[in-house]
């Protein structure tokens, strides 16, 4: 495709659409799109460069930390494409299935092809494909090998490709996967199409062989600071009886928002949800060994709130969109410093202040040691050791943990202090206390946390103050839509729309109109119904478990739960074969 004919196509969408004059010198009409569809003012830096190098058929090779809204830069280029087809290559079916249903919500047409469609859906899908229907088109690696796939793909007027996860491409990646060298046949099939590659984690040699797997052409290459100055890490090295204490005070002083916890099995996983639900805190699991519907209502709880805490293995969290996760916790040494960086990156997505947690153990190195060596292939075990010894070197470090994560990653900060980690400021009070608490023979650690230690715990808390039991509020009218329409809650508004919402409380659709998040079409589906749960709140409604007896329903509950079973399971124990 020329990009006379991508910009050609781009105009006619902008006239349709009430956006003038759409040309690759005009960023006022990019900026029209970008409010009109996504309701947002201005881009985040280095999205709007990425989306007009993609608009002017440039190929591109984009590294953004997770939050850094990479989807938006394929995602623009496509709506401005007015009769063709962004395909866009993602590792998830779950992913695939978010995105499409939140560019529904936002009016853009947009389908995916996977192994959840029936045969008569799927060929539906590509019916519709064939005729141009969609904006953007989501594929799966495996789709892209498949021999009939590119007899099909030519009947359909694609306008570029984006590559999701492409670090996964990389042999020398924290997770290559084979399936992804298939798309280097792409530049074969479509010589004069763009090809875009997306990561949120990749080392030189990486990016390195993203570009020459993918053949791309003097790309763009936008690589994003690697530090996320909102994030605190602290790494401590524990015995199996301090890592659970020090988890659950960590746990415990999270007063809101949401927490993911990385357990290294999935015998693990099952032990601290119970370690949790004994100890008074509601938890649910998530692991590869569980059904697809069992995984996908689980992580619905966490993302509509009805759950806070979230156990799994590393099963967990790609492609999760959810802003106000305010600690992930890792029980484990990972198995790379890249693997490290993208899921302790689920933490603080709205910007705020959240805590990145590394409790290790000593054994931890015997169990990696054991599976290395189950490596047949001599190059791929070489690998995994070097990715060993890399983790060894960080959690060991005395330096910086924000330094050495820019390093690792090849960038070269000029500052040598972020002034928060525990190697620039200390291991935190809490933690230290903990530490020492627990060497007391029988001393337990306080449930209840005091207003001042809350406040301090929760930046969050202490910022939104008054508009607490709004936020509440508007987020189970959120829950309860995201019921009905039976999708993610963060598709209907994300926590940052909502807390800007809450912020400015608008009265009209005009005003609603201005808050960041809200689209035309998202407007238009929610608008009136907003402002009526805002006014119903104006007028005394608050949520239902903001009310203190339904909270302590709710917690006896919990213990009849937790009481029932331990019942079953000292009755399993008892049982005589």
């Amino acid at each position: 495709m020329s990009k006379g004919s991508f910009m050609a196509s781009a105009t006619l969408l902008a006239k349709e659409n009430g956006i003038s004059g759409f040309g690759p010198d005009d960023s006022e009409s990019i900026v029209q799109a970008l409010k009109r569809y996504w309701g947002y003012e201005s881009f985040r830096p280095g999205q709007e460069q990425i989306v007009r190098s993609i608009v002017s058929s440039r190929d591109a090779c984009v590294v953004m930390p997770t939050g850094g809204g990479k989807s938006l830069c394929y995602q623009l280029p496509a709506v401005l494409d007015a009769k063709r087809t962004a395909m866009v290559v993602s590792p998830l079916i779950a992913l695939m299935q978010d995105q499409v249903a939140q560019l529904e919500q936002m009016g853009i047409p947009a389908g995916f092809i996977n192994s959840s469609l029936s045969g008569g859906e799927r060929n539906e899908t590509l019916q519709r494909a064939c005729q141009g229907a969609y904006r953007l088109l989501y594929l799966s690696p495996e789709r892209i090998a498949l021999n009939g796939t590119p007899d099909w793909l030519k009947r359909v007027p694609v306008s570029f490709f984006a590559i999701d996860e492409a670090h996964c491409i990389s042999e020398w990646g924290h997770d290559f996967r084979p399936e992804y060298r298939q798309l280097s046949r792409l530049r074969d099939l479509f010589p004069n199409h763009p090809i875009a590659a997306f990561t949120a984690s990749a080392t030189r040699r990486v990016r390195q062989d993203i570009v020459e797997q993918l053949r791309l052409r003097d790309p763009l290459k936008h690589i994003s600071s690697f530090r996320r100055a909102n994030l605190r890490y602290v790494v401590r090295q524990c015995n199996a009886k301090a890592q659970m204490q020090v988890l659950l005070q960590a746990v415990r002083r999270i007063t809101d928002g949401s927490v993911i916890v990385y357990a290294p099995t999935i015998t693990r996983v099952g032990e601290t949800v119970d370690f949790f639900e004994e100890n008074g805190i509601p938890a649910i699991a998530y692991h590869g060994q569980m059904g697809a519907l069992a995984r996908r209502k689980n992580q619905e709880k966490w993302m509509a709130d009805e759950v806070r805490v979230m156990v799994g293995t590393i099963a967990f969290g790609l492609g999760i969109h959810k802003s106000s996760v305010r600690a992930v916790i890792h029980l484990a040494l990972p198995k790379s410093v890249e693997q490290y960086y993208q899921e302790a990156g689920r933490a603080g997505r709205d910007g705020l202040p959240a805590d990145c947690l590394l409790f290790w153990q000593k054994k931890d190195a015997g169990l990696h040691a054991y599976f290395i060596g189950q490596i047949s292939e001599h190059e791929e075990r070489e690998r995994a050791w070097q990715r060993y010894h890399e983790v060894e070197d960080f959690v060991n470090s005395e330096e910086c943990r924000q330094l050495y994560i820019c390093r690792h990653f090849g960038e070269l900060p000029k500052w040598e202090e972020c002034g928060e980690c525990d190697a620039c400021a200390g291991v935190p009070d809490w933690l230290e206390e903990a530490a020492h608490t627990q060497k007391r023979e029988g001393r337990a650690f306080p449930a209840v946390l005091t207003e001042e230690s809350q406040a301090t715990a929760n930046p969050r808390a202490l910022a939104n103050g008054p508009d607490a039991e709004l936020r509440e509020y508007m987020r189970e009218w959120r829950r309860n839509i995201s019921r009905q329409k039976g999708i993610s809650a963060f598709i209907v508004m994300y926590d940052t729309t909502l807390d800007q919402l809450c912020a400015t409380r608008p009265s009209s659709v005009s005003e609603l109109r201005r808050v960041p998040g809200f689209g035309e079409k998202k407007t238009q589906m929610y608008g009136e119904q907003i402002l009526a749960a805002l006014e119903r709140f104006r007028n005394g409604e608050r949520a239902l478990l903001a009310m203190p007896a339904l909270r302590r329903k709710r917690s006896d509950f919990s213990k009849r739960a937790r009481l029932w079973k331990k019942l079953q399971k000292f009755a399993s124990a008892s049982l005589v074969p």
